[in-house]
């Protein structure tokens, strides 16, 4: 496993870490979820990343559990959080002081750890000032709760703003974003946040690698039976990949991407994981599985790396046709 800095903050993450989204709670029991989180584990993942939103609250009970009977060194571990969706009372949402507080400190019994090494702002919230959660956020660092914090599907400007404000009134800036990305996702993390790297020293805990499927080529056929594709509580993902123009489009990208697949010998999801681990940008990639075979088929992304070359890479941006354009320089010399 390699394992990188997570931006400025010092410390170090697998390149490959794994989630518990969609099917914590939903497509994997206590038992499944051992298995999962032992094979990432063994393989050197030393990231788990989780939300109070994921099965409203049952996927980091799951978690918590299999941290447990694993008896893994905490110092070991990088858990997080996301606070955002906590439930359905008036001051169950959001990240007001109230929910930042009360979410994080019910996520640690579900989690069943004192502190989390991470913590996120889910999305940002319209209705509570960005100095109001940057305060709250600092508090949870401060008690202990937390060690770092960041932000999730946040933009360029908000980040810079609640990173400016701490660093202003001495208190701890967000360190980290957890964008979306993937060969069809990439404005955020190559373009917007460009200058973020440099400036602020920003890491990545990159999601939704495989396009929520679509990039392991296993939609290219039709829908899988049990797949997330499959789930009823999915259908709008359904539609919007795979009933919409832009859906199809991307599915025969996928299948053009499937024969520089089988010519190098590195099968899709690898090839898509392998793509987004050569952004230096990417601090880690998350990770998420339904079974233990495909946990331990994406760990070994990492030993299949060097046959993805700039020659392939190359390849793959012709096909894929939207690396974002550089900024305009309106200068006449």
């Amino acid at each position: 496993m390699e394992y990188r800095f997570l931006g400025r903050s010092g410390l170090k993450v697998s390149a490959l870490s794994f989630g518990s989204w969609v099917t914590f709670g939903e497509q994997v029991d206590t038992d499944l979820a051992y298995n999962q989180m032992k094979t990432a584990y063994d393989a050197g993942v030393n990231f788990f990343d989780n939300a109070e939103a994921y099965e409203m609250g049952k996927s980091e009970i799951i978690m918590g559990k299999v941290v447990q009977k694993a008896g893994w060194k905490r110092s070991d571990l990088v858990l997080s959080t996301k606070i955002f969706w906590g439930g359905e009372g008036p001051n169950d949402q959001g990240l007001s002081f109230k929910h930042i507080k009360e979410g994080t400190e019910a996520a640690l019994k579900r989690l069943q750890t004192d502190y989390v090494d991470l913590i996120f702002c889910h999305r940002p919230d319209i209705n509570t000032p960005i100095e109001e959660t940057v305060w709250a956020m600092n508090q949870m660092i401060n008690e202990g709760k937390a060690l770092y914090w960041g932000t999730s599907e946040w933009s360029a400007d908000e980040i810079r703003k609640a990173y400016d404000f701490a660093k202003e009134n001495h208190l701890r800036p967000p360190l980290m974003e957890q964008p979306e990305y993937n060969m069809f996702r990439r404005d955020k993390v190559e373009s917007e946040f460009a200058a973020l790297y440099k400036d602020i020293g920003l890491g990545t805990t990159i999601w939704s690698p495989l396009a929520s499927g679509l990039l392991t080529g296993k939609y290219n056929d039709g829908i899988p039976e049990g797949s997330r594709l499959d789930l009823e509580k999915y259908s709008w993902l359904r539609k919007r990949l795979l009933e919409t123009e832009e859906g199809r489009a991307k599915l025969q990208k996928v299948k053009e991407l499937a024969s520089v697949s089988e010519e190098i010998g590195v099968p899709m999801p690898q090839l898509a994981l392998i793509w987004c681990l050569n952004n230096p940008d990417v601090s880690t990639v998350i990770t998420g599985a339904s079974n233990v075979e495909q946990v331990e088929q994406n760990m070994k992304a990492i030993e299949l790396v060097d046959k993805v070359d700039e020659e392939v890479m190359d390849k793959i941006e012709e096909i894929l046709d939207n690396k974002p354009g550089a900024p305009t320089d309106w200068r006449r010399n």
